[in-house]
């Protein structure tokens, strides 16, 4: 494992592109940053985080035994891995809203950003980045978030944090380099947001229906039992969930 700390950078899953646009970066390796300008996240999203207050993080891991098709079992692993971290620092209530974001007590704590490495049809490594609301405390218009001290009056020490993130890392890229899918999916559904509760959701076009999430695919995305007694299957762009 290799730690870069920087003091600010523009976003650290951009660091880690751009070390990898020349020749892919060591295994492991870990950049931190105190502050970043341009933090990113699903679908050209911004992270909004306060100076030296949250941890933002970026991983590099090689990932040439994980077939392209197979590729959100990373993004089941990652979101698995942040989620027991937060149960051994006592965040209760936790859950995963599709496809990654990490919630507790239904407020946002967490969200993440994979950028695979493919080339020549194969994956080569994944960028992992995650912005985790560790120590702030105000969050401007964004009545849904929150943060491990909001939740629990605890100030974290952030080096402690990201010590159980990478160790629980390990864990399960250990389950998936085993190829164990079914367990990091059985895992990974038992613990997503509204699961076999009546939801409501947004397509596309910007109407509203009424549903019940069942799981997900292997690919990742989303089964969603609708009013009409037919379970519809739902890829990031097609649907949003409300809540």
């Amino acid at each position: 494992m290799y730690i870069i700390k920087l003091n600010a950078i523009d976003s650290t899953n951009s660091y880690l592109k751009a070390m990898a646009s020349v020749n892919l970066p060591k295994d492991f390796t870990v950049v931190v940053a105190d502050h970043q300008t341009q933090g990113r996240g699903q679908m050209g999203t911004t992270w909004q985080t306060e100076d030296g207050k949250n941890l933002t993080a970026s991983v590099f891991k090689a990932f040439g035994f994980v077939d392209v098709e197979k590729q959100f079992y990373i993004s089941m692993a990652v979101a698995l891995s942040i989620c027991k971290a937060l149960d051994i620092l006592k965040i209760s209530q936790l859950s995963i809203k599709w496809p990654n974001d990490i919630l507790s007590a239904n407020k946002k704590i967490c969200g993440t950003l994979i950028e695979n490495v493919i080339k020549q049809n194969q994956l080569k490594g994944s960028i992992i980045g995650f912005g985790l609301n560790v120590n702030q405390k105000y969050f401007d218009n964004l009545p849904k978030a929150s943060s491990m001290s909001l939740l629990t009056g605890v100030v974290y020490n952030k080096d402690e944090v990201l010590s159980q993130i990478l160790k629980q890392l390990q864990y399960y890229f250990a389950i998936l380099e085993s190829k164990d899918y079914e367990k990091l999916k059985v895992e990974y559904e038992s613990l997503l947001f509204r699961k076999d509760k009546p939801s409501t959701f947004k397509n596309e076009d910007g109407t509203t229906f009424s549903g019940i999430i069942k799981g997900i695919t292997e690919t990742g995305k989303l089964n969603v039992w609708t009013e009409d007694d037919v379970i519809k299957t739902f890829d990031l762009k097609q649907v949003t969930l409300l809540y």
